[in-house]
């Protein structure tokens, strides 16, 4: 059996499905589903179970949980502006620790999602304690355990893998609100008004020119399953591109994709911008000095690690991204 725990979430739903499409099926999902509609992502995913993720921490505790082959840990609270650090520090770190515990204990290898939020404001973003330095209680609540793996990594019984996830879009994340991807709000937004807002210019950026590593959420499950594969390797990995992109590409991208499937032109940077497409508002002031206006994963430990596929850019993640939205809202 294989436990994915935030399995109705957006990135381990996705991980189910990359399970599926290797016929594995034998799958406890971890989640709590006290709002019913989150079921929507275990649809069209097999699963052989579900604990709901109090039952599952006490089988964790009390050390039964028989039958597991391997754990990937997905479940957390995501939001980087959540102000509670008792409830941030318990489910993200005291849980985790003890995963790990239970893991190294049965030796189980476990896959966890650790997060880009560790840099700060960066602006050097390598797998180096003296480049992290979180600027929010979810970042250091990742930072902390991230320094449990360190300590322990020569006494290990069994993997582990820390990936630190940058600026992940694709489906299955609707339910996340305003902490959703750059692109899937930028299509709501086309759709509701006909244009995408981006920020202008500022830090030393043209408008919309800031950068992000925006990676696939299908070569993030191409990567965790990359780990599932090599279990002899452990470590805290970056979880990106390695290629940062302006918002403008995420911006045109959308715009573009929706235009085609239109049955309309794509139009050019200067052409959107032009026709109203693509808008530019005023940088807030309360954002200044509080931004990252560049990230960029170095994914050379990654590469190390043995994972040599090809990342997705922007214009074909984003593209095939907004497609499958479409595609989707067409037969709702």
């Amino acid at each position: 059996m294989i436990v994915v725990t935030g399995a109705a979430g957006f990135i381990g739903s996705n991980i189910i499905r990359g399970l599926n499409r290797r016929g594995i099926t034998n799958i406890l999902a971890v989640d709590d589903l006290t709002d019913g509609d989150k079921f929507v992502n275990l649809v069209g995913g097999q699963i052989s179970d579900y604990l709901h993720k109090d039952e599952f921490r006490r089988g964790v505790i009390d050390g039964f949980l028989p039958g597991v082959r391997a754990v990937f840990h997905q479940g957390a609270c995501s939001d980087t502006t959540e102000r509670n650090g008792h409830f941030m520090m318990d489910n993200n770190y005291r849980v985790t620790l003890e995963l790990f515990e239970y893991c190294q204990t049965h030796k189980v290898p476990l896959m966890y999602a650790s997060s880009a939020a560790v840099y700060g404001a960066g602006p050097h973003y390598a797998e180096a304690l003296t480049n992290e330095k979180p600027l929010n209680v979810y970042g250091y609540s990742k930072f902390l355990f991230d320094q449990v793996l360190r300590a322990r990594m020569s006494s290990l019984t069994a993997q582990v893998v820390g990936l630190r996830y940058f600026n992940v879009y694709g489906p299955q994340e609707q339910h996340k609100g305003r902490m959703a991807s750059v692109a899937f709000h930028n299509m709501n937004q086309f759709i509701a008004e006909g244009h995408v807002r981006l920020f202008g210019g500022w830090d030393g950026y043209a408008d919309g020119g800031q950068l992000r590593d925006f990676i696939s959420v299908h070569d993030v499950v191409d990567v965790n399953l990359h780990f599932l594969d090599h279990p002899k390797v452990s470590g805290i990995f970056n979880c990106g591109t390695g290629r940062a992109q302006p918002f403008n590409d995420v911006a045109s991208t959308v715009v573009n994709t929706m235009r085609t499937l239109r049955g309309q032109a794509p139009m050019s940077l200067e052409e959107l911008v032009r026709h109203g497409s693509l808008r530019y508002v005023t940088f807030p002031d309360d954002l200044k000095g509080r931004y990252q206006s560049y990230t960029q994963a170095d994914i050379s430990a990654l590469r190390a690690a043995g994972y040599k596929a090809e990342m997705r850019d922007v214009q074909t993640g984003v593209a095939e991204y907004v497609r499958a939205l479409h595609a989707t809202s067409a037969q709702a």
